[in-house]
């Protein structure tokens, strides 16, 4: 009998290439998908994409949907806490892994792990430590089709949200911003691919400047914000 697992759904390509990957090794039982949105304006949380397309998404890959709803701004205690109730939510039914797209966050990875560990889950990591470029072209050469929804203007400009990843993408990216956006340098919304049972029909809306204030370190004592250019879907 295969372990039961959730898988951690962020609507983008390495999610998508993730679940493929586990899929394709049919070692686990996936029970759901999880995803992580801002209650306020209903949509994915960083990736800016409308819960209509995730919606969407989740009925073409066949699994249901858990919306963890998410405020505003939550500081990492708030994120925390709702992480660890909606988990152990999910354990009680008799989950015991939960499944992540991460590549090579060596810090993320074990804040992960550690936040599992405390409510007796093991987290899974498909893509861990694989060579962005070599998967950035797996993805592609699989045939999976994915828009870039939102872009880190520290490390691209406005012209790239919007754009499909295609091998001129690849090409046009500068050398410090990683193909896979590893860094956050950009986030995607995948629409087809061997995963769906149909593409996810949307329309390109405007492309809308967001800032963010910087969080206040002991490194980090300036005021300041990150900026992110946000191309928005429309559901069809």
């Amino acid at each position: 009998m295969k372990p039961k697992a959730i898988f951690n759904w962020s609507s983008g390509k390495d999610s998508a290439l993730a679940l493929y990957k586990i899929l394709k090794e049919d070692q686990y039982e996936i029970s759901s998908l999880l995803t992580s949105i801002n209650k306020e304006f209903q949509r994915i949380s960083m990736h800016g994409v409308p819960v209509s397309l995730l919606e969407k998404q989740s009925e073409s890959l066949g699994f249901p949907l858990i919306k963890m709803e998410l405020p505003k701004e939550p500081t990492m205690e708030e994120y925390r806490k709702m992480m660890a109730k909606t988990m152990n939510e999910i354990k009680s039914v008799g989950v015991t892994h939960s499944i992540f797209g991460d590549i090579f966050l060596e810090d993320l990875k074990k804040y992960r792990e550690e936040q599992l560990s405390e409510i007796g889950m093991k987290a899974v990591f498909p893509l861990w430590k694989e060579n962005t470029a070599n998967l950035i072209h797996e993805f592609l050469d699989l045939g999976f089709k994915t828009i870039v929804t939102c872009v880190n203007e520290m490390y691209l400009d406005k012209s790239f949200a919007g754009r499909i990843i295609d091998k001129d993408f690849i090409k046009d990216l500068p050398e410090n911003v990683d193909p896979c956006g590893e860094n956050g340098e950009f986030h995607t919304f995948t629409f087809d691919g061997p995963i769906f049972k149909n593409p996810i029909s949307f329309d390109i809306g405007e492309t809308i400047k967001k800032g963010y204030p910087k969080p206040k370190t002991d490194e980090n004592t300036h005021s300041g914000e990150y900026v992110f250019w946000f191309c928005d879907l429309i559901s069809k």
